[in-house]
């Protein structure tokens, strides 16, 4: 009878495990045709279940119009996946019984301050990783993309975010707040954030094609170019340096070494022999700590996710009844995601040189075919019809404001009484200049960001910021005293998903 019963539960199990047939070639087929229906010049792919690599393999090539393919070895910006190994990097650290996850930040960065007094006491390890300061999702940003500052200045910049949400109330996206993380690290172990992560994970771990910089890779061959799609093709552009905010993005790495980090997470923290992080700590980093609402979209979408969690350095979700935990990660020109379903020891990254969702698509049909949902979907073409929809929404978006506009009603004052030095607490300094008959904007600390002004109306410019093609025509609004004699301030508003230009304060001091 026991052996009857041990028969039976073992054959469950296996069920469970194993929900169906593993055909690779059909995986690998709808890979190649979804990268091809999404235009994106290159991807890679590695698949893990049980321990096992089942896939890992390149597809399209590293650059378009470039013959050279893409493969497992080849680099890709792997951008807010890094903040797994930053949260792993604290792990360690409260293993080791340095720190604890719920110390207070300020207990170790003296030179933290957030917008609030008491938040800023208050604010613990636990609050940062899990994006629950107030700040609003993306906060900031500005302060540290493409920008001449460096960590203690882009933190010593966020005292002036106003909050969007009280203390722990809501989810908020903040990527400075891992900056302020690695420099737990190094207040706490006497290494830099890059020698940590080196040493204590891509070390242990044999991933030796990682790196936490662009720079250490600039005469290697296997790296993938980013692309932005500019007038309706995907046009390689440049790896922007994100070596300031390195421990919230700036790892670069391959989807042969991400499988040995996914096995490592499946595996709760365990290295062949070594427990390197213990299964306490790697349950914790897996356990929801901030609820972030399902959206409107993704309910109609997908009517079996109930809940959206961020736990610390990752995500949670449930689909179909499984608990997933995942991440993405987005750069300019390249957007990556990576999925655990750890009731099934089973996980996977998809790698893109382009800026689409084509990673969020590739990965719920891999969990929807590892799953055995019955359903079918068919996620690279749903997910694409939407894309293709919001294309065309802005679009209209852009025809309508051009309809609307009065160009007819000329500025208050002559151009040259626009130009001048702009200043606000948030980001510093603004330049508009004048010449050849033309204002053009300049952000102080950030070289990249420049444009030439065209008149809108009234007091309303366009620009457009042509070393960020993947951004589009924004305005640069003038705001004058009560008298309309002379320009108090100005804003910048260039509506996209990453950046929020109109927190920058900039009042005109000279």
């Amino acid at each position: 009878m026991y052996k009857k019963l041990f028969l039976i539960t073992y054959c469950l199990i296996s069920i469970f495990v194993y929900p169906q047939q593993i055909d690779i070639s059909k995986i690998d087929n709808y890979l190649e045709e979804a990268r091809k229906e999404w235009e994106s010049p290159g991807m890679a792919v590695c698949i893990v279940m049980n321990d096992s690599v089942i896939l890992s393999k390149g597809y399209g090539t590293i650059s378009a119009g470039s013959k050279v393919k893409v493969n497992a070895d080849t680099k890709f910006g792997i951008a807010s996946l890094t903040k797994a190994f930053t949260s792993a990097a604290i792990a360690i650290l409260v293993d080791e019984k340095k720190l604890k996850w719920d110390d207070k930040v300020i207990d170790y960065v003296p030179y933290f301050r957030l917008y609030d007094d008491y938040v800023t006491q208050n604010t613990t390890i636990r609050d940062i990783l899990s994006h629950r300061t107030g700040l609003a999702t993306f906060s900031g940003d500005l302060i540290w993309y493409a920008s001449k500052y460096n960590s203690q200045e882009i933190i010593e910049h966020a005292r002036y975010l106003k909050p969007v949400h009280g203390f722990r109330e809501k989810y908020g996206y903040s990527n400075i707040m891992y900056l302020v993380a690695g420099e737990i690290i190094k207040a706490v172990s006497g290494k830099t954030w890059e020698e940590f992560i080196k040493e204590k994970i891509f070390d242990k771990l044999g991933m030796k094609d990682s790196n936490t910089s662009i720079t250490l890779q600039k005469n290697e061959k296997n790296v993938a170019q980013p692309h932005a799609k500019v007038d309706g093709l995907m046009v390689p552009i440049s790896y922007v340096n994100w070596d300031n905010i390195a421990p919230a993005g700036a790892i670069n790495s391959t989807v042969n070494d991400m499988a040995k980090w996914i096995i490592f997470q499946l595996n709760k923290g365990k290295w062949k022999d070594e427990q390197i992080i213990s299964e306490k700590q790697m349950r914790e980093m897996h356990l929801p700590q901030t609820i972030d609402n399902v959206s409107l979209f993704s309910e109609a979408l997908m009517p079996s996710k109930h809940f959206n969690s961020y736990c610390l350095g990752w995500e949670s979700f449930d689909f179909y009844g499984y608990k997933i935990v995942a991440h993405s990660g987005g750069l300019d020109g390249m957007v990556c995601q990576l999925f655990l379903i750890p009731e099934i020891k089973t996980g996977g990254v998809i790698l893109t040189n382009s800026a689409t969702t084509l990673p969020y698509a590739c990965m719920y049909q891999l969990i929807e075919y590892f799953i055995g949902n019955p359903q079918q979907n068919d996620w690279s073409k749903t997910y694409l019809n939407y894309y293709k929809n919001y294309e065309e929404y802005m679009k209209e978006k852009e025809a309508e404001a051009m309809r609307m506009r009065n160009k007819d009603k000329m500025p208050t004052l002559s151009i040259q009484d626009y130009a001048g030095l702009y200043s606000g607490n948030v980001y510093g300094a603004c330049i508009i200049e004048y010449k050849n008959n033309q204002l053009h904007l300049k952000l102080a600390h950030t070289p990249t960001m420049y444009g030439a002004l065209e008149h809108w109306e009234g007091d309303v410019f366009r620009i457009k910021l042509k070393e960020h093609p993947s951004l589009p025509y924004g305005t640069v609004t003038f705001f004058l005293d009560e008298n309309k004699q002379r320009v108090m301030s100005l804003q910048i508003n260039i509506p996209n998903p990453d950046f929020d230009f109109t927190e920058l304060d900039f009042n005109k001091i000279k």
